[in-house]
């Protein structure tokens, strides 16, 4: 038996209606919507924004974006090409030179090219403006102040990217990758951010999903529609088909270590006693001289951080206080920085001066990083070798003990090759494997790969069909927070917080 029926919905991009012919089997679909579908219940205002989008100060060029139904008719009380064109009846995507007039006095502000984007092929999928004027805090706050008195309202941070959200032109991954464009570091973080801006991860995540609601759907049928005959999986059916759902998301999880390397760098801390070369080494990783160099013990007395691109891995490297006793309290306070960060590291490169025998100073640094993942660099190889290798190589494992010169620049090579094989393995493709950037994100993985553990857990002590499917369910709204399916309007808004204004 078919069944016909009308409803209203409401998604990101508005209002509108659907008149829609169901088989019946089916028709619990519509009871479970927000379940299922899992759209985002969200309205905003349809007004005009407007917002300077290139960095504040002295410029070749300022962009001041303008978006919404009114963009157009906006600009156009403003602007003035040489021949009166008319921005209403250009076509869309084009270039036009003329002059920003001030609204009442008419006066010129600047010359400019006024770019006409036309919705809904557009960031936003609404019409668009952008006028790029003379850079410079002055001329492109002159040129924004007219635009807000013909009509727009200045844009909230990341409104602009919210609004290609909510209509519908990107998910919520997508729009967090633009932000993690925006604030890349290394070329392999705007590799992976790229990457999912192009969608690998939506696509995998939209792929469970939906294998979870189909499975959801022929439980649901069979419960409620037993008239029809429809054929229940049995349980060892549904339990392997769970359990490779389980495993496509146990792999996403598994990426979140190297995920958090390449979002926020590997934490790595260079430690060891004064005058071992420490600042010589950060100087030569930045290859930069960022660090002051004496011959003074003690020179360093504050933390020094840098980040750093070492063969694709992203480096958040600190420069410590050398650790030893002193009656210095300034620098007393370096060295407990220096132990505080050695304990948060990710990575301690320990520096040993092998010019000199091993002292009890050393000694005490090498039961502090006993613990820690930890490269030992032997310095100062251009010298004499005074230093017990034997020592050294019984508390660490060989490949991680090596002889290196500073000041010659040997043996950089090869710490640079240690450091992405201790991490990756040496290799790094994140240009195509999808990889887990996002706190946000894995959280989220964490909550529907538990569901989905409990719903196994039912299947296998034998628990009735729908509280399998709720656990089904539960997993399904979990991985729809990811894409902004079913994530909440105070989550969307702290999201979008954390972009700039212009954008």
């Amino acid at each position: 038996m078919v069944y016909g029926c009308s409803f209203i919905y409401v998604v990101r991009g508005g209002v509108g209606s659907y008149s829609i012919r169901i088989n019946r089997r089916l028709r619990f679909v519509l009871r479970e919507w927000s379940i299922y579908i899992g759209v985002v219940v969200k309205m905003y205002v349809e007004d005009t924004i407007a917002a300077i989008s290139t960095p504040p100060g002295t410029g070749g060029i300022g962009i001041i974006r303008v978006s919404g139904k009114d963009a157009i008719d906006i600009v156009k009380k403003i602007f003035v090409t040489p021949k009166k064109k008319d921005l209403c009846k250009v076509k869309s995507h084009t270039i036009h030179y003329g002059h920003i007039h001030q609204l009442e006095s008419r006066q010129i502000i600047d010359e400019v090219l006024v770019s006409v984007m036309k919705k809904p092929h557009t960031y936003t999928c609404e019409d668009i403006i952008e006028i790029n004027c003379h850079g410079g805090i002055v001329s492109t706050r002159n040129v924004l102040e007219e635009v807000l008195r013909s009509g727009a309202r200045l844009a909230e941070a990341g409104e602009f990217t919210k609004r290609a959200f909510l209509n519908g032109r990107v998910d919520l991954v997508q729009a967090e990758a633009i932000i993690d464009i925006i604030r890349s570091k290394t070329n392999v973080e705007l590799d992976s951010a790229v990457h999912q801006l192009e969608g690998s991860l939506s696509s995998e995540i939209t792929g469970i999903r939906g294998e979870l609601i189909n499975l959801a759907a022929h439980l649901q049928a069979a419960v409620d529609f037993p008239e029809d005959d429809i054929r229940e999986l049995s349980p060892e059916v549904l339990k392997q088909s769970l359990e490779k759902i389980k495993k496509r998301m146990d792999h996403l999880i598994q990426t979140a270590d190297m995920g958090k390397i390449i979002r926020d760098g590997l934490s790595t801390v260079i430690i060891g006693k004064p005058n071992v070369g420490k600042s010589s080494l950060l100087n030569a990783l930045v290859r930069d001289k960022r660090a002051i160099v004496t011959e003074i013990p003690g020179t360093t007395r504050d933390i020094i951080e840098e980040y750093v691109n070492i063969k694709g891995v992203p480096l958040k490297i600190v420069d410590t206080a050398g650790i030893r006793e002193t009656d210095d309290i300034v620098e007393r306070i370096g060295v407990e920085k220096s132990k505080e960060f050695v304990q948060k590291a990710d990575l301690v490169i320990l520096l040993l001066d092998g010019s000199e025998a091993l002292n009890e100073n050393d000694k005490e640094i090498i039961r502090l990083v006993k613990n820690k993942k930890v490269i030992v660099l032997i310095n100062k190889a251009d010298m004499e070798m005074k230093i017990d290798y034997a020592y050294v190589k019984q508390r660490f494992k060989e490949d991680v003990v090596f002889s290196i010169s500073v000041k010659e620049g040997n043996g950089l090579e090869k710490l640079e090759d240690t450091i992405r094989e201790m991490f990756f393995g040496g290799e790094i493709d994140v240009a195509h494997d999808i990889v887990i950037t996002n706190v946000r994100h894995k959280d989220s993985l964490i909550k529907a790969r538990q569901s989905i553990e409990n719903g196994l857990n039912s299947v296998i002590i034998g628990m009735p069909t729908d509280m399998i499917s709720i656990d089904i369910k539960d997993t399904i709204e979990n991985l729809g927070e990811i894409v902004g399916l079913t994530v909440s309007e105070e989550i969307v808004d702290r999201i979008f917080e954390e972009f700039c204004l212009g954008k």
